[in-house]
């Protein structure tokens, strides 16, 4: 599913970025190459790199 039609930027590739990078929805587009254009997919893109941020966090204090 794309998120950002704009710069046809895709739910598993914000995940993966989200992942590397974290940060804002800017950064990670940024990660990704892109800037926002017209910054309707901003929410979703957040919502995203949120799950991504706590599933990572989720991971490590398990590991450790």
């Amino acid at each position: 599913m794309y998120v950002c039609i704009c710069n046809a930027i895709r739910e598993k590739d914000l995940r993966t970025a989200a992942r590397c990078c974290g940060g804002s929805a800017e950064s990670v587009y940024a990660a990704l190459g892109h800037t926002p254009q017209c910054c309707q997919c901003l929410e979703e893109a957040e919502d995203i790199i949120s799950e991504e941020t706590m599933a990572s966090s989720a991971s490590l204090s398990v590991a450790a």
